[in-house]
């Protein structure tokens, strides 16, 4: 598969609501100081890697827009491989003025289908204090595995559907031999990632931060009828839920 389309989803870096055991869900947390370390990780393992983005989507959120800025802000400053600079101009070095301009024209494209799960009156408590002022919510939602509706929550249904939505925006938009980060949430990643699947479950991913889970794809068949849909060729799971990079 010399030219697809790539999809690199990331989990955002650990934030301040992370470290804190809250139920982030809209709330704009900041990344902790253990996260910028997190993502600059990352920077320096997709660097090292040469995954350059041909294009980035975000959460607004501050703790995925954040993680964002921090594995562009390396990319802005690394010089490109000899191997893609020798194929633009093998006569001439790219000044360092030149490579940050060329890196900082991949515009960040924000995305509300990329926020966390909105989780209503329960938004940045712990679950001590959500016990606290919701005492019959909370035993009603520990004493069922059945999905209960949080006052003021999306449902499941909305959680599914703006992932559908971000996923058939990402095919019809893209093509082969684009390459993607989509910066997101743990939670509303299992639906993206079920959407893309083609799965009519969502189904449980215990993402650490900045886990990936990297996807090919042959665009040009993507929506053929053949017997090529099964065909494992064109559709490849490179990365699920890797997080080595921490280690």
């Amino acid at each position: 598969m010399s030219k697809v389309l790539k999809l690199l989803f990331i989990r955002h870096a650990q934030s301040t609501g992370n470290q804190q055991k809250r139920m982030q869900g809209h709330g704009d947390f900041e990344l902790s100081s253990t996260g910028r370390m997190q993502a600059e990780k990352l920077a320096q393992y997709l660097l090292a890697e040469s995954w350059h983005p041909s294009h980035v989507y975000s959460s607004p959120l501050k703790r995925a827009a954040q993680t964002t800025e921090i594995l562009l802000s390396l990319f802005q400053l690394a010089p490109l491989p000899a191997t893609v600079s020798d194929l633009i101009d093998p006569s001439a070095e790219s000044s360092s003025e030149e490579i940050e301009e060329n890196s900082s024209a991949i515009a960040v494209q924000y995305a509300d289908e990329l926020k966390e799960f909105q989780n209503g009156i329960l938004q940045g408590l712990t679950w001590s204090e959500a016990q606290s002022r919701y005492p019959e919510l909370c035993h009603r939602l520990e004493a069922s595995p059945d999905w209960i509706q949080i006052p003021e929550a999306e449902s499941l249904h909305d959680a599914r559907t703006r992932a559908r939505q971000f996923v058939t925006q990402l095919i019809d938009r893209h093509r082969d031999g684009d390459r993607l980060w989509i910066v997101s949430h743990s939670w509303i990643l299992q639906h993206l990632i079920a959407e893309l699947l083609g799965s009519d479950r969502s189904w449980r991913v215990r993402a650490s931060n900045t886990a990936l889970f990297e996807f090919w794809i042959d665009r040009s068949r993507w929506h053929q009828t053949s017997q090529n849909r099964f065909n494992t060729d064109l559709w490849q799971i490179r990365r699920f839920n890797d997080s080595r990079h921490l280690n």
